[in-house]
């Protein structure tokens, strides 16, 4: 579907169903370069099973229009009020990478204006993703050369031999096509700058909100090791997925799609 945001077209995948607002809504936020395409089997199984999905193209990705937003706290904002447009009451927030960092910022503000926020879940990420200048530099100005080095660092061992959990569909060669058009630079950068991250994860463990991280055994662009600092300041205990990098939703959508559906479900009962 389409929503008006800050008077731009935004689109919002919503899994192959109607958006219904009164039904919980999963929120899926995309990392950096990409986009809803990322999550379109976890989306269509919630769509499927009793909950609204929303999984926007943030501003000036893929079929988004608008300025690219230069900071995870300007997008942050920017989901609320897309979250508002749509008329959400209450959501479960789940980012992958850079999309975490953003759910981070839109839970503390949904928080300071009521009960909005249900649970959060992090897929491969970090609460402070630090960005190589070389990378930002790269993206600035040769797009593709900045994608391809992303997707080579990003997918583990097995897809960078042709390996797909979906049929027909090599992930490196459709994320080169999506990530070479997108704003990869704003938004590697925009993570790079964000510090508040901690904080943020530290201060929604203090309320008690339920919370849930995914890690991948084979990430080397958000190490282990920096989520399971994630975890600790969300006072909960992280679930790795071994043999997976870092762009996890893709490489290992069904074993995501379990632990994030077990956790969901235990949060809505």
């Amino acid at each position: 579907m389409y929503i008006q945001v800050d008077n731009a077209n935004t689109f919002v995948a919503t899994g192959g169903k109607p958006f219904d607002t009164s039904l919980p809504t999963v929120v899926l936020l995309h990392g950096s370069g990409t986009d809803h395409r990322g999550w379109a089997l976890q989306a269509r199984w919630f769509a499927f099973h009793g909950y609204s999905v929303f999984a926007p193209d943030f501003p000036a990705h893929s079929l988004s229009g608008g300025e690219a937003l230069t900071s995870i706290e300007a997008m942050g904002a920017w989901l609320v009020r897309a979250l508002n447009t749509a008329k959400v009451n209450k959501v479960h927030l789940v980012g992958h990478s850079q999309g975490f960092l953003v759910a981070l910022e839109a839970a503390a503000l949904l928080c300071d204006l009521g009960d909005q926020v249900k649970s959060v879940t992090a897929l491969a990420t970090a609460s402070a993703i630090p960005v190589n200048p070389a990378l930002v530099e790269t993206a600035q100005t040769n797009p593709k050369a900045a994608a391809a080095m992303m997707l080579q660092w990003g997918f583990g061992t097995q897809h960078q031999y042709g390996a797909s959990a979906v049929p027909g569909m090599q992930p490196i060669g459709v994320g080169a096509r999506i990530m070479a058009n997108n704003p990869l630079a704003e938004d590697l950068a925009a993570c790079n700058a964000y510090t508040k991250g901690s904080q943020r994860a530290q201060q929604l463990a203090a309320m008690g909100c339920p919370s849930c991280v995914i890690l991948a055994g084979q990430d080397r662009m958000t190490p282990k090791r920096e989520g399971l600092k994630l975890a600790q300041d969300l006072n909960t205990q992280a679930q790795v997925v071994e043999g997976s990098g870092h762009m996890l939703p893709m490489e290992a959508p069904k074993q995501s799609l379990k632990i994030m559906k077990i956790f969901i479900q235990s949060v809505e009962k």
